[in-house]
């Protein structure tokens, strides 16, 4: 099979269901026979829990913003210091085969957090992060899929232009659509058109209503609420293997976006 390369980064509210879906995603590009690299770059990392990765390879898998020594050794500044000369093009393009995990046919990268606000200090942490990321989205040859922050603060303008699809998780609920509104605006202010929805956590009879809230944006599909998913995630498994129903609409899902970027 012809291998592609397609870059989805998927944003929300935390706790809002995008990373059961960057994990279904994975999971049904993977089966195609795809090279599918899973990166984690929300601060509250739990990709690798979603995706059912077993503890013991998660155990040996770090954060890149915490990879001190890799930090000094590419950007020739030590992590966390002040006014440091260090180099703004720090090789990055054996990262993503070398600091993963992987499991049935998925690599794991833990990216780690950027750290806001002219601190300064962080300087050498973001521009790796934001280097790797730079080579991720726009030099590599797989699909990739982003679990992102609800902030859009890893990308550059560049970077966010070379994605082929950001998706805004959405659930019903009043912050959940105020943070749509806000990754939407962001995304714009990068230069980005290509922003959709996945509305999930619906119950019955609220999917026409909340489609109006967030009728600025295309619908994908969406998730009914369902239990299963909270024990998926209680007991550390992947929601791929428990539940078919979730499994067909992510499969409508990625029908549409493969269709989109036709």
């Amino acid at each position: 099979m012809r291998e592609k390369s397609i870059k989805i980064a998927i944003s929300g509210k935390g706790g809002v269901g995008k990373t059961t879906l960057s994990s279904l995603l994975c999971y049904l590009y993977a089966r195609d026979g795809q090279r599918v690299l899973a990166v984690d770059a929300d601060p509250d990392a739990n990709l690798g829990t979603a995706l059912g990765f077993p503890p013991e390879l998660l155990t040996k898998l770090t954060a890149i913003s915490e990879e001190r020594k890799l930090i000094k050794e590419r950007t020739g500044a030590e992590p966390g210091t002040i006014g440091a000369i260090y180099s703004l093009n720090p090789q990055v393009d054996d990262i993503p085969d070398t600091y993963v995990a992987e499991y049935r046919g998925i690599k794991l990268l833990r990216m780690g957090s950027i750290t806001q606000g002219g601190t300064g200090c962080a300087c050498p942490e973001n521009t790796l992060l934001k280097s790797l990321l730079d080579h991720i989205v726009l030099e590599r040859n797989e699909i990739a899929i982003l679990d992102m922050e609800a902030g859009l603060e890893h990308f550059g303008r560049g970077t966010a232009r070379g994605v082929d699809a950001f998706i805004v998780v959405v659930e019903p609920g009043r912050r959940s659509i105020e943070t749509a509104h806000a990754v939407v605006k962001l995304a714009n202010d990068l230069g980005v058109q290509n922003v959709y929805a996945v509305v999930n956590k619906v119950h019955e009879g609220q999917f026409a209503e909340l489609e109006q809230e967030i009728n600025f944006l295309t619908i994908l599909g969406h998730f009914p609420y369902d239990p299963v998913v909270v024990d998926a995630d209680f007991h550390g498994k992947n929601l791929f293997d428990l539940s078919e129903s979730f499994v067909q609409e992510a499969e409508k899902i990625k029908e549409k976006i493969d269709s989109l970027l036709r």
